[in-house]
């Protein structure tokens, strides 16, 4: 559990991606998300592929996104035999599955170079209400914490007995119940422990609260935003002759239409 998660989960890292303004990191996930929604072939797909590896590289956490393809690969195959087995073509199937593992990459590239600290920032500068602002930061800051606490149930669970590998699919999922009790009730208590801590730091009683540090705009920032919407635009306008190129190429081999 904690090794897919561990994809998700931001590092700090000295690297030319992580240096990046968070607004430009955002930028640059929600152009590669986007591409992998509006194209519609393979080729496409495998340009995005190269991008998000590029940055991955980059931002050296390409072991981590691994484990994040891995684990988005897992439900790809579930999706690639779906689509096979209702009729479509073996290519579509494929390109449906890629398409999800781009849209999970590019999500995970995003978190995995950007500090929960840099997302508020970012929250704020688009100026989201404090009360949503706050719940999505504190979600994502949790998100480690409630993976350790789960690891450390079922290692106590299992040094009793629970063997959680063992059974019939309904005994296994039975089994996790002495996992989620224990869970639900360490999560209900330190929400309340972090209300307590709210309220004595008079939370709410600014309506406009203040930050240490500001997002600045380098020329850094500016080049990589200028290059990356560049980019974005050109696979925009020239898709359409991409993907009829692609049409022509799987129907000279005898392919099929995607």
């Amino acid at each position: 559990m904690y090794w897919i998660s561990n994809g998700f989960i931001f590092r700090k890292i000295d690297s030319p991606i992580h240096r990046l303004d968070p607004r430009v990191k955002l930028l640059i996930s929600i152009q590669l998300f986007t591409l992998a929604i509006l194209v519609s072939n393979i080729y496409d797909l495998l340009i995005i592929f190269t991008a998000i590896t590029i940055f991955a590289t980059l931002g050296k956490i390409t072991a981590k996104l691994l484990k994040t393809m891995i684990f988005a690969m897992m439900f790809s195959l579930l999706i690639l035999g779906i689509n096979y087995l209702a009729g479509y073509s073996i290519f579509y199937s494929i390109q449906i599955a890629l398409r999800f593992i781009s849209i999970i990459c590019s999500t995970s590239l995003f978190f995995l170079v950007t500090s929960p600290d840099e997302l508020e920032y970012v929250l704020r500068w688009f100026k989201l209400p404090n009360d949503i602002v706050f719940a999505f930061v504190t979600a994502v800051r949790f998100v480690p914490v409630i993976l350790i606490d789960a690891l450390q149930i079922m290692d106590a669970q299992k040094s009793r007995g629970l063997e959680l590998d063992k059974g019939n699919p309904i005994s296994r999922i039975k089994k996790f119940i002495p996992i989620l009790v224990p869970l639900i009730i360490n999560e209900v208590i330190r929400s309340g422990e972090l209300a307590e801590a709210m309220e004595s730091r008079a939370y709410g009683a600014i309506k406009k609260p203040t930050s240490l540090y500001k997002l600045k705009f380098s020329q850094r920032d500016g080049i990589s935003t200028i290059t990356t919407l560049f980019i974005f635009f050109i696979i925009i306008i020239f898709q359409p002759t991409i993907d009829y190129a692609w049409e022509e190429l799987l129907k000279q081999y005898g392919a099929g239409v995607i």
